[in-house]
């Protein structure tokens, strides 16, 4: 039986390996945070060269708009593959995935909601 951290880890690298395979690049920075069945994902970094080129030469709404488009069709195309990494990593099945992106900071949220707490072991403490 795995940590809370390992968990979380394990998610961060199935989440990464997922952004650099569809994405084109990983993130810059990534967490996890495991909230009794919500997990959370918070990726840093996430926007390609060409995405912000796009987001500033087209006016501010539409620019973060078809990013925003885009992105979320390209989240739910790969929607199984996601949430198959996380019920891997935690061990218990997703009820839904909610996802946002901002195109000022270039910071991506997912949000997995988990059909209960996945169970885990205390970490040692030294």
């Amino acid at each position: 039986m795995r940590t809370q951290g390992e968990i979380e880890a394990a998610v961060c690298e199935g989440i990464s390996r997922f952004q650099q395979e569809y994405m084109g690049r990983g993130p810059k920075d990534i967490r996890a945070h495991l909230i009794g069945d919500l997990l959370v994902v918070r990726l840093k970094g996430v926007l390609t060269a060409a995405e912000q080129q796009l987001v500033r030469s087209l006016p501010i709404d539409k620019g973060r708009d078809l990013l925003k488009q885009v992105r979320t069709q390209l989240v739910e195309t790969a929607r199984k593959l996601m949430e198959s990494t996380v019920q891997e990593a935690t061990g218990v099945n997703v009820v839904s995935l909610h996802h946002d992106i901002s195109t000022v900071t270039g910071e991506e949220v997912v949000l997995f909601t988990l059909t209960e707490t996945p169970s885990f072991r205390d970490s040692k403490k030294k």
